[in-house]
């Protein structure tokens, strides 16, 4: 048996190359849009690719099935509740797919239909041999994870309720998977960072056994008492994601590879006012946050950067990449990877754009914790949003320190200061600044509306790197007064310990 797992770190994504040497014949899984790694791999090995199989229709990323169809002639195969705009071969629940052979020798898939994350989810075991007590393992797509399960809410909006799918995920996952030998190895379409789940482990496999174990969502518990855990505090959805659904599910434009075009300055900020372009910044934190274009977005390729990027700007939005000289063709394939495709070229050596325009620079406006507290602090569990803190400690529920919220060094903040929390809402559940709000990095484009572009806004995430974003994100929609917490909530928390 040929097997290779393909993990891309930028989605927290996982693709797998299951071939028979003997036959040749081989399939690929829950493949990413730029597909040229995987044929390549399968021509070195002696496979031909003959089906691509999603596990389920995606929304985090845009997949790869229609390019590899293209390059490869393979039929496309989803679960048999899927429907799709394109031609597909339904894979019904204990269907086998043969690869060492039609006698049923040698490698062979068995459909697993798994309905819970989305209604068409699929899982795939694999036997090297057929008479194998244990299988070689199974591919779990979205329905689980190593630490965790597939989220059940994202189907809410197309008339299933978060609870509903969470009762066919509990079902799927007791009936299905854990009916498996625990030495079964777990092979999972994500890891950590997924927004498709909340808990996902950093490991990118694991076994049924280990997970019947560890998994808090696999621990016994009463149906109902699982689908109240499951469907709570889940990420924020990032916006993209309803949009790569649907071009996963109706048919999306063949990716074309290439550089961007480079712009002149002229051209690029005409882009800009002409054409509705985003200016999106790309380059290292320190680098934006020292100088950038006035207006313009920040989403760092040294972070999930096609996320973050799908989260402050909507599909379609024409963009223009302000990118180190030799990273723009990288950041316009990471972009290609969530369908955001309307790059219109790039602007060369953004630094040196910048000496030459003094004019045009901005620096970010940024805190440290010490300004942001004063000699009080200020640091509340729970997320109370409350206005006097007391005495407590970091993450437990209570406030620390004694002063007002909105008091710095040497001086107040304005009283009608907005202070707002860009985390997930489990993040600011667990431990929260008093008098912050949480507005998730991944919401904030929806509901800018809700903030006051007149009144200063100060931001924070876990770290520092979400609130610059979010600070780029409001700059750009016309907030004059914005800053962010340097170090974010793990430095104001450390401090205040």
């Amino acid at each position: 048996m040929h097997f290779a797992q393909y993990y891309l770190d930028c989605l927290s994504q996982a693709s797998y190359l299951i071939g028979d040497e003997t036959t040749g014949r081989a399939v690929l899984v829950d493949p990413r849009r730029d597909t040229d790694e995987y044929v390549r791999d399968a021509e070195a090995a002696g496979l031909r690719i003959e089906l691509v199989v999603e596990t389920h229709i995606h929304a985090d990323f845009l997949s790869g099935h229609l390019e590899l169809a293209r390059a490869t002639g393979a039929t496309v195969c989803f679960g048999e509740a899927a429907e799709t705009g394109f031609p597909i071969r339904r894979l019904r629940d204990g269907e086998r797919i043969l690869l060492g052979g039609d006698d049923g020798d040698g490698i062979t898939l068995t459909v697993l239909a798994t309905p819970g994350h989305t209604l068409e989810s699929i899982c795939l075991v694999i036997h090297e041999h057929p008479d194998d007590e244990v299988p070689f393992g199974v591919l779990t797509g979205d329905t689980l994870f190593v630490g965790d399960v597939g989220r059940p809410d994202l189907l809410s909006a197309a008339g299933h309720s978060p609870e509903d799918m969470a009762a066919r995920l509990h079902h799927s996952l007791h009936t299905k998977l854990l009916a498996l030998p625990d030495a079964t190895r777990v092979f999972p379409a994500h890891g950590a960072g997924s927004a498709c789940g909340r808990s996902l482990s950093t490991e990118t496999s694991s076994t049924i056994g280990d997970q019947r174990r560890l998994n808090y969502a696999l621990q016994p518990m009463p149906e109902a008492d699982f689908v109240r855990l499951v469907t709570a505090g889940q990420p924020a959805t990032p916006g993209y994601f309803a949009h790569d659904a649907a071009l996963n599910r109706d048919g999306h434009p063949l990716l074309e590879p290439g550089p961007p075009a480079a712009l002149t300055l002229d051209e690029a900020l005409a882009a800009r006012d002409q054409q509705g372009a985003a200016l999106l910044d790309c380059r290292p934190l320190t680098a934006y946050t020292r100088a950038h274009l006035a207006g313009s977005f920040h989403t760092s390729l040294d972070t999930r950067f096609a996320e973050y990027t799908g989260s402050v700007l909507a599909p379609g939005t024409p963009i223009v990449l302000l990118a180190d000289p030799g990273a723009e063709q990288e950041a316009r394939l990471r972009l290609a990877r969530i369908g955001y495709d309307h790059v219109l070229g790039h602007l060369p050596d953004p630094a040196a754009v910048l000496e030459r325009c003094p004019a045009l620079i901005r620096r970010s406006r940024r805190i440290r914790y010490e300004e942001l507290v004063g000699e009080q602090g200020w640091v509340s569990g729970g997320g109370s949003g409350g206005d006097e803190p007391g005495r407590g400690e970091p993450g437990r529920g209570e406030p620390v320190g004694g002063g007002a919220a909105g008091r710095g060094a040497g001086g107040s903040w304005p009283t009608a200061v907005q202070l707002i929390d860009v985390r997930n809402p489990a993040e600011y559940e667990a431990g929260a600044l008093s008098g912050a709000r949480n507005i998730p990095l991944a919401g904030l484009r929806h509901r800018i509306g809700e903030l006051d572009p007149d009144r200063p806004v100060v931001l924070y995430c876990r770290s520092g790197n979400r609130s610059v974003i979010a600070a780029a994100l409001l700059e750009a929609h016309g907030f004059g007064d914005v800053c962010d917490v340097v170090g974010g909530y793990e430095a104001v928390a450390t401090a205040a310990a």
